[in-house]
């Protein structure tokens, strides 16, 4: 995708455009957060790349066979937390699956735990995570909930 992009920014006419190289959607709202308008085009994008290296970024989804990576044995159906590339976590119980995969990011000292629900994250399950990560680490580490609204994945979340 990195490639198109920047494929398409060297075809179009009328605009300078550059391509700020994330691999997530959570590394390209970092990468957002960290645009200055009263900054040169150098200096943005100097900084927004920088940032993401910032960025651990997971996705919690189903299995959608049997199969086993990396030693997992990971049935049809499954959850499992993906944390940028590798399975973090699987489980039956999607909640125990999240918290396990967020735990597993935050083994350093993170600022912020932001987790994005798709739409089909269960919304009294969101408030319960929220809750049980502010209760275990709420001391150390800010954690924001954005609704993300996205498919596939029932959550999208970023550890900076």
């Amino acid at each position: 995708v990195i490639m198109a992009a920047r494929q398409a920014a060297d075809i179009y006419e009328g605009k300078h455009v550059e391509v700020i190289p994330s691999k997530t959607v959570a590394q390209g709202i970092t990468a957002l957060f960290n645009f200055n308008p009263q900054a040169t085009l150098e200096d943005n994008i100097e900084s927004m790349t920088e940032s993401l290296s910032t960025v651990k970024t997971a996705e919690i989804t189903y299995a959608i066979r049997d199969s086993e990576i990396n030693g997992r044995t990971i049935h049809k159906d499954d959850f499992m937390g993906i944390g940028d590339g590798d399975i973090l976590a699987v489980g039956k119980d999607m909640y125990n699956t999240t918290l396990e995969t967020v735990l597993a990011m935050t083994d350093d000292d993170p600022e912020l735990i932001t987790i994005y629900p798709g739409e089909e994250a269960d919304e009294e399950l969101t408030e319960r995570l929220s809750a049980e990560l502010e209760e275990k680490r709420g001391d150390e580490i800010d954690i924001e909930v954005i609704p993300g609204g996205q498919p596939v994945y029932y959550y999208i979340i970023s550890v900076e």
